[in-house]
Formats: structure tokens, C-alpha cells, sequence
């Protein structure tokens, strides 16, 4: 007869349960790393719950960031785990697929027919425009010394940009001239550039999808104007386009908008993979209008695949998956699934922007329409409503909700407004579902009246 030893269930469920297990009885460590391992799904399912008290990403309604992804992504990016950007030679079909993506962003920005793509992949639309920030310096520089004149007070002009730019500025000792707005404007104004370039200039930011309300510039007017400005004083000032968002929704919703290389004065665009190009985060591009735009001395060649590899960037090691995305993604959607998916967010802004017209305290900045898939409103009578957007915006988040409440840049900061994104995978069930919670907050909010001293510190977004 054979022998058979028991053993007690209670200690053996105890070992496989994760929160009767010993590491689910502490407080995670936090400024030393622990003794010994612990089991990978005791881990992973404490992270995983820690995890839950950030926000929703699908009612993330501040950021521009992609928060949605279909499966052949989520298995791509899974695979590439291990493929570094920078290392061509273990991975050249990555660097040629990173290739493939600048010379199709180059087609569908329009540069000029006859020449190659010249431009890369970066780790987001803040790195790129940095890199486009400092090809504008370097051919100032060049041309400055040339002309046998001093090249040590550079400026760089634009109206409201996103903080990255003011980053460039600092770090690589550049005058920022950020144009206050004018009354009712929302961003930099043709007229305005004659009182603030000179010959010191580098270049003018014009920006396609401004951060604040998500309307577009008038890149051809502001080029125009720099075209004047030319004939005028002599000073050649090119333009870069910070088309972080708008880069991928103008070819897409509104090609007859001129605002890409078919303007001689636009030398490079940046954008952002990672927001309206659909790809997760951790992608920017940069593109130069022409080889010649880009100085060689920012270049360094490296020794790859038996020859020089030449690289820009800031930094040196990081993913690969991502350029893999959105290669993948060109290739999934191609021109008319890129067009559907940036008309349906469309389509959802003008809904949710008609919504908010008729709830009644609100006076719209942004409709929706002929820019980025959002909407943006400030109280109609902020003094008199009994309560602020930034109450508004409390109110929402108890539900979930993030919706921004910021002050608009000098010189009209006294302005507060809300702004409302829609990306890739905010349905239209779900917006209505925030217009719902909306009137509810407002209905509240009117009920119980609050002010607040003008004084008091609020919070707000940081997108």
C-alpha cells in the first residue's frame, strides 16, 4: 500500500494567494531595494493596484498623447522590447524602417519634388523642435560669421509655444521674443512681427495646433510678412513649423491649408508621432525641407554597417518600438484611414462644442472646426457666474474627468479657459457622457455658489 503525505491546504493557499503572501503585508519599500525576490505575479499585482490610483487615461481630456492602441501595436511593441534606436548595426531593417517614415512624412508635408526626405526620429515633438531650434542657430551663426558680423546675441520669435521651447531658449543661450496676445487673438498675428525681428533673428515659430486653444496660425501670412520684412531691411528669417499636433491632422482634414514646405520660407516641421500620428508615446520627427538646411556639424557620424551613420538627437539609447508603430500605422490606415479616424474626433469636438453653446455660461474660443479635433470656452461672465472654470473642473474630476482650467498666455492672462481634446478612441457616447456630468456639475455649482479670491492658488494642467 502506498504512503501519502499530507500537507496543510491553509499554508499552501496562504503561498499562492498574492495578498496573503508576505510582501502584500508590508509597505513597498521606497528608498531601498528589498533583501530578497519576491514571486512575479506578488509584484506585479501589487504595482497593478498601486497603479490604479493615477487617473483614467480614457477620460484623460487634457492630453494630446495617444491613450489608445489596437492589438497588432500592443504585439508589435512587445517584440521590439529589446531593439535600441541608436544601435543600427545589431538592428538596420529598424533604422530603415525609421528612414521609410521620414521620407513619408517629407511626401505628405510637401517637399519640394526631386528631393530625399532629410530628417529623423526623436523621443517626442519637444526633442524635435529642439533639434529644429538649433539647425536655425547654427545657419545663423554660419551666415553671420560669413558676413564678418557679430554672432553672440541670437533671438528666436514666436507667440504663445509650448514650454519647450522656452527649454531651447535656455539651454542653448537663445533670446526667446514670445509676442503677447492681442485682444481676442489666440496666437502670433502677421502684423506683429515687424516690431519684433531684427537681424539677429534666427527664425519665427509658427505653431499648427496651438497648445492653448488648438487652433492653427497663419503660417502662410506669417511667412509673408517675413517676405516683407526681406524686402524691407534684407533679413532672410526661415520659419519652423511646431506642428506637434496639427502635423498629422491638416494633410488629412484640411489640405488646402498651406502652412507645410510648399512655403519656400518653411526649412523644418516637427510633430509628434505619439499625439494625432497615432502612435504610443515616445515618438517624435523632425524634418528638414532640404539636405542643405540641416548644418553638417550638428552631425556626428558614427561607425555602423562598415561605413559612417550619421545621427542627431540629444540623446543617444532609446526604443525602437515606436518607430515601428508608426511605420505600421502608415501602412494599417494609409491616407483614408488616417482621414476617417481624424474626422470622426472632428466630428466629436463640433457635437461636444455645440453641447456647450447651448448650456448657456459659456462663450466658445474654439469650435472645432478647421484645426485640431477639440474645442475650447472660457465663462461668458466669469465675475458674475458664482463660480470659476477651476471649480468646474473640480466638479468633473470627481466623476473621472480631467478637463484642464489654465490662464491664457500674456497679455491676456486675466482670460481662464477650459479645453477639451479628442483623440483616437473618445467615442461619442463617451463625450456624452461628460456633457451629462457637465450640466450636473453646473446645475451644482449654481446651486452653492463658492467664490474664490482671485488670490487664492489653483490647480491646473500641465499639457
Amino acid at each position: 500500500m502506498a504512503l501519502h503525505e499530507t500537507k496543510d491546504a491553509r499554508a499552501r493557499d496562504a503561498d499562492t494567494d498574492v495578498f496573503a503572501s508576505a510582501l502584500s503585508g508590508q509597505i513597498l519599500p521606497k528608498h531601498r531595494i528589498p533583501d530578497d525576490h519576491s514571486p512575479t505575479e506578488v509584484v506585479y499585482s501589487l504595482l497593478h493596484n498601486e497603479l490604479l490610483l493615477d487617473g483614467n487615461a480614457a477620460q484623460n481630456l487634457a492630453t494630446f498623447c495617444t491613450t489608445w492602441s489596437d492589438d497588432g501595436v500592443h504585439r508589435l511593441m512587445n517584440e521590439c522590447l529589446d531593439k535600441n534606436m541608436i544601435d543600427k548595426d545589431e538592428y538596420p531593417q529598424t533604422a530603415e524602417i525609421e528612414a521609410r517614415c521620414v521620407n513619408i512624412l517629407a511626401d505628405l508635408w510637401n517637399a519640394p519634388p526631386g528631393t530625399s526626405g532629410t530628417g529623423c526620429s526623436t523621443t517626442g515633438s519637444s526633442e524635435a523642435a529642439m533639434l529644429g531650434g538649433l539647425a536655425l542657430k547654427w545657419r545663423w551663426r554660419a551666415r553671420r560669421r560669413a558676413e564678418g558680423k557679430p554672432a553672440d546675441r541670437p533671438n528666436l520669435v514666436c507667440g504663445p509655444v509650448q514650454i519647450c521651447w522656452e527649454k531651447f531658449a535656455r539651454y542653448f543661450d537663445v533670446e526667446l521674443r514670445q509676442v503677447p496676445l492681442e485682444p481676442g487673438a489666440t496666437g502670433l498675428l502677421p502684423h506683429q512681427l515687424a516690431m519684433h525681428v531684427d537681424e539677429n533673428t534666427i527664425g519665427v515659430v509658427a505653431i499648427l495646433g496651438v497648445t492653448y486653444t488648438c487652433d492653427y496660425e497663419p503660417v502662410a501670412e506669417l511667412a509673408a510678412a517675413l517676405d516683407r520684412i526681406q524686402a524691407e531691411h534684407g533679413w532672410d528669417i526661415p520659419v519652423h513649423v511646431d506642428a506637434a499636433s496639427g502635423g498629422f491632422v491638416a494633410p488629412f482634414l484640411h489640405p488646402d491649408v498651406v502652412w507645410d514646405f510648399r512655403l519656400p520660407r518653411v526649412a523644418s516641421v516637427n510633430t509628434s508621432g505619439h499625439k494625432y500620428g497615432l502612435a504610443p508615446l515616445g515618438v517624435g520627427w523632425i524634418v528638414w525641407r532640404t539636405a542643405d538646411l540641416l548644418p553638417a556639424d550638428l552631425v556626428f557620424d558614427v561607425d555602423y554597417l562598415g561605413g559612417d551613420m550619421p545621427t542627431f538627437a540629444l540623446n543617444f539609447s532609446r526604443p525602437g518600438g515606436e518607430v515601428i508603430a508608426q511605420y505600421y500605422l502608415f501602412l494599417r490606415l494609409g491616407r483614408g484611414g488616417y482621414r476617417r479616424v481624424q474626422q470622426a474626433c472632428a466630428d466629436t469636438a463640433q457635437y461636444l462644442a455645440g453641447q456647450i453653446s447651448e448650456m448657456g455660461p459659456f462663450t466658445l474660443l474654439y469650435d472645432g472646426k478647421g484645426a485640431l479635433p477639440a474645442v475650447s470656452y472660457t465663462l461668458s461672465d466669469p465675475g458674475g457666474a458664482g463660480y470659476t472654470l477651476y471649480d468646474l473642473s473640480d466638479r468633473l474630476r470627481m466623476r473621472g474627468w480631467q478637463v484642464p482650467s489654465y490662464p491664457l498666455p500674456a497679455d491676456r492672462q486675466d482670460t481662464v479657459i477650459q479645453r477639451v481634446l479628442i483623440r483616437h478612441g473618445v467615442t461619442r457616447d463617451q463625450i456624452a457622457l461628460l456633457v451629462a456630468d457637465m450640466r450636473a456639475a453646473l446645475e451644482h455649482l449654481a446651486a452653492h455658489p463658492q467664490p474664490v479670491p482671485a488670490t487664492e492658488p489653483r490647480s491646473g494642467f500641465h499639457h
